[in-house]
């Protein structure tokens, strides 16, 4: 450790000097290597995948401090009212949600999921267009713009100060109170007057709205900016993609050969021979000629080039150095995998060496860190983003009809937590082997370790829709005369009963 000796310095000089470079080379990285792109699209598949439904859960508890009316059934039919409001406005065709209309609000959150990987933070800010109300099936004047963060940065590129740190503006407590944003990026040469202007957008309204939605990983107290999840093993990623290309040239180069013909004639005599008229050189090119001719060479109806006396074809093949390549590979992709939260497997999408037990057992690790940074991205953003919404929905009075008539109603302001509360329903975790699996959850859902609602969510279904689900399928059952199953039932053993085919109805 003679030659170690790294400065301690806070989480802002640390990160913000150097976070152009971190976040260009893990683009870079992103975009032009498999590997690290896979991984990327891996974890954002088994977290929010396609789409983020929210489940509304608001916490009648809390508000029942504030009116008795508040219980769980005012819960369920909050819960029904908010949830059909959030799928007209995030799935609107019109995608007004959006300010630049491209995405929908799960597209929007995928895409941040995205940044927050690579860029270390995501950024939305929140617009006011009410001018948009009542075209096509727009309803709110809330709108958000997903925002590159290269673009959050300090006017001018000056260095940071006390309270700016990034583009982050910050009070005595360190509080976010604002952030500067460029109008276009840093880059974009069509754009150049625009990206040497910086907006400051408050975090918040002087009426409690959310304007600014800044999430990241925080790895130290007082950090303000976030580092992608691949600035650890850049080092390891660039070895391995330049590996790759170092083993394609040995591969390219094993693959030739050089190929040179050996003459009886030794370096003086040709030389001699070229110095002269050049007779006796063209004599022997001339025998060679006729002999070639007069003594032609097939081999399955190809001509075989063919040598004068004394004359051989020699050729040098090149060696390949070694062949630790795959071991090597291997290991680097199990070091990305590891800072990944993810198993290797599921980086090199390679099974073949894997058994169900070791599989359940990487399965399970991961499935705790894609957990982990799927709770933490809704918390930071998901939900964030549905409470700025929510607060439009409810001063609007669209909630009216469900709020309690009677006795005292907080604002939305006064319990913003308490009707915000809400879960997101993401990707199902999947089996490994279904049959196993799903007599575990019956065995907990009897033994009652578990809820129908818990194991529901954890394939990334509405445990409610699946019981009308099966309301309906079983009255269809008993319509058409069939019997029911076994799992409604009760399991019960008839075999002793004589066979009884119903009649048709």
């Amino acid at each position: 450790m003679g030659e170690w000796f790294p400065w301690i310095r806070s989480p802002d000089s640390e990160i913000n000097f150097n976070r152009d470079r971190m976040v260009s080379r893990s683009r870079d990285l992103a975009r032009n290597d498999g590997w690290a792109s896979g991984a990327i699209t891996r974890i954002l598949d088994n977290t929010v995948g396609a789409h983020l439904r929210l489940s509304a859960n608001p916490d009648w508890q809390f508000l029942r401090a504030f009116n008795k009316a508040f219980d769980a059934t005012w819960a369920d039919e909050f819960r029904k009212v908010v949830e059909a409001l959030w799928r007209g406005y995030s799935e609107d065709l019109g995608r007004y949600n959006d300010v630049s209309r491209q995405l929908t609000m799960s597209q929007q959150l995928r895409l941040a999921l995205r940044h927050k990987l690579i860029d270390g933070e995501d950024l939305f800010v929140a617009h006011w267009m009410p001018e948009r109300i009542g075209r096509g099936a727009a309803q709110y004047a809330t709108s958000w713009l997903l925002v590159d963060p290269d673009r959050l940065s300090n006017p001018y590129q000056m260095v940071d100060t006390k309270y700016l740190r990034g583009g982050v503006e910050i009070d005595d407590h360190g509080v976010p109170v604002a952030y500067h944003i460029r109008e276009a990026h840093q880059n974009d040469w069509y754009n150049a007057p625009e990206s040497m202007v910086w907006l400051r957008v408050e975090r918040e309204d002087p009426d409690g709205w959310r304007r600014v939605i800044h999430d990241f990983e925080r790895d130290r107290a007082g950090q303000n900016r976030g580092i992608g999840v691949f600035t650890p093993v850049l080092a390891h990623a660039k070895m391995l993609a330049r590996y790759y290309g170092l083993e394609l040239q040995a591969a390219a180069v094993a693959t030739t050969y050089g190929t040179y013909v050996t003459s009886p004639y030794d370096p003086k005599m040709v030389e001699s021979a070229m110095d002269s008229d050049g007779e006796e050189l063209g004599f022997y090119q001339d025998l060679r000629d006729t002999w070639s001719k007069k003594h032609p060479a097939m081999l399955n109806s190809v001509r075989v080039p063919t040598l004068a006396p004394g004359e051989e074809i020699k050729q040098v093949s090149a060696a390949h150095p070694h062949d630790g390549f795959e071991p090597f590979a291997h290991e680097m992709l199990r070091s990305i995998a590891a800072q990944l939260g993810i198993s290797a497997e599921q980086i090199t999408q390679d099974w073949s060496k894997t058994n169900y037990s070791s599989a359940r057992a990487a399965l399970m690790e991961s499935w705790k860190t894609l957990t982990r940074r799927s709770t933490e991205f809704k918390i930071g953003t998901a939900t964030p983003v549905y409470s700025s919404w929510l607060q439009e929905v409810m001063e609007r009075g669209d909630l009216d009809d469900v709020l309690p008539r009677g006795g005292m109603v907080p604002d939305f302001l006064e319990a913003a937590t308490a009707y915000s509360r809400c879960d997101w329903l993401g990707v199902a975790r999947g089996w490994i082997d279904p049959l196993k699996e799903k007599q575990a959850v019956l065995l907990g859902l009897e033994g009652g370790i578990s809820t129908f609602k818990r194991e529901c969510a954890e394939q990334s279904l509405d445990y409610e829709e699946v019981i009308q689900q099966q309301a309906i399928e079983l009255k269809m059952r008993a319509d058409a005369g069939l019997p029911p199953l076994k799992a409604f039932s009760g399991g019960a053993d008839d075999s002793s009963k004589p066979d009884e085919v119903p009649e048709p109805k």
